[in-house]
């Protein structure tokens, strides 16, 4: 990265890339200046430690390598507007908000603006993100590389050439955190229904998700497999899956909800 970074937007994404770019030394930050467009004191205050990085409310005179954007969906509009002359020193710009297209950011920086569309999920604040991202034309492979950099600071990259996908990662990792957080949330409230005292049911419950997903991140075998090494012929676990791999089980309603949030993405995207 040759020029300067900026960053509009330090919330909860934004703010993760940023600290994962600094903690590792990524594509240049550790040298580099990076200015920051965020109105909240609060959430750069993590960051007040940085040496190289600066809060900005203009943009003017600016000539960054990346432009980060990381502001909410509607307030893109807004965000794009202010950007004025820093269009002009031709940077990659790399979105990571939902539902904004390529097309999108080619009516509002120019057709020939290089733009990189990802979607990364919350647990990036932990290094244990996952981001899918597509490129338009314009990218040059140095530029991809350089996004590929800061999007796998915090977690796994992979790349799509089918920018359509995008409603479909937006569905799956994108929610997926929330889908899991919910599942701790019903386990733990179908312990406390099953007598145990509410705070051993909720630690039961996140102690089990966080060490399962950990054997299926570290093991070779398939979750079907891991599924079964559980389930005993004729035991209890076997007796709850009956339940939850019937006819209208969990496998139905995940395949509804997805459906449902990837049509919501493909709306937001107008």
């Amino acid at each position: 990265m040759s020029g300067p970074l900026l960053l509009l937007g330090c919330g909860k994404m934004g703010g993760a890339l940023l600290r994962g770019w600094l903690d590792q030394r990524i594509a240049g930050t550790a040298d580099k200046p990076v200015f920051v467009v965020e109105p909240s004191d609060v959430a750069l205050k993590p960051l007040a430690g940085a040496a190289n990085v600066t809060r900005v409310s203009d943009v003017n005179g600016l000539k960054p390598s990346v432009v980060l954007l990381a502001v909410k969906p509607q307030m893109m509009d807004a965000a794009l507007a202010s950007l004025g002359a820093v269009k002009e020193s031709k940077p990659l710009f790399l979105s990571i908000a939902a539902g904004k297209t390529l097309g999108y950011f080619a009516k509002h920086l120019g057709a020939g603006a290089a733009v990189v569309r990802s979607m990364p999920n919350t647990p990036a604040s932990v290094g244990r993100g996952v981001t899918v991202a597509v490129a338009n034309r314009h990218v040059t492979p140095a530029m991809r590389e350089t996004a590929q950099a800061l999007l796998a600071a915090v977690g796994e990259v992979h790349w799509v050439a089918d920018e359509g996908l995008l409603d479909a990662v937006t569905a799956v990792s994108g929610g997926g955190p929330a889908y899991v957080f919910l599942l701790i949330e019903a386990l733990a409230e179908a312990g406390r229904q099953a007598g145990l005292p509410a705070d051993l049911a909720m630690r039961l419950a996140r102690v089990t998700v966080q060490g399962s997903g950990e054997l299926a991140r570290l093991s070779g075998e398939s979750p079907s497999v891991l599924r079964q090494n559980v389930t005993s012929p004729n035991g209890t676990t076997l007796e709850a899956l009956k339940i939850l791999m019937a006819a209208d089980g969990l496998q139905p309603l995940f395949n509804r909800a997805i459906a449902a949030a990837a049509k919501r993405s493909r709306e937001l995207a107008g």
